[in-house]
């Protein structure tokens, strides 16, 4: 295995893997906090940091039917939430290439 590349974000609210504590996105980064995950609360965010794709699914959400990939922390892999890669309603597709990571598998740092 080689080495991990972990990048690290500037700014006072940073949001971290729950588990591992390595940042996985910033707080500037949220798009909506007025959404829902596996675990309960969560957030949509239009990038993040430190994390792996899993494989393509389609799942039936709360929305409608979407694409969707898990992402997991690239360095512990605890699964944080997913990233919709397309969304088939239309008044959904803003959410494309956006990012849901659950408040329940994060720690914030910085408030």
């Amino acid at each position: 295995m080689g080495l991990l590349f972990v990048e690290s974000l500037p700014g006072p609210k940073v949001f971290k893997c729950g588990r591992c504590k390595v940042d996985s996105a910033s707080h500037d980064a949220i798009i909506s906090k007025d959404f829902h995950g596996r675990y309960g609360r969560a957030y949509l965010f239009k990038s993040v940091v430190n994390i792996t794709l899993g494989p393509d699914e389609d799942r039936h959400l709360i929305t409608g039917l979407h694409t969707v990939n898990d992402i997991y922390c690239s360095c512990c892999q605890q699964i944080l939430g997913w990233r919709y890669e397309k969304a088939y309603e239309e008044s959904q597709k803003y959410k494309e290439g956006k990012y849901i990571l659950e408040k329940a598998r994060m720690s914030k740092e910085g408030w």
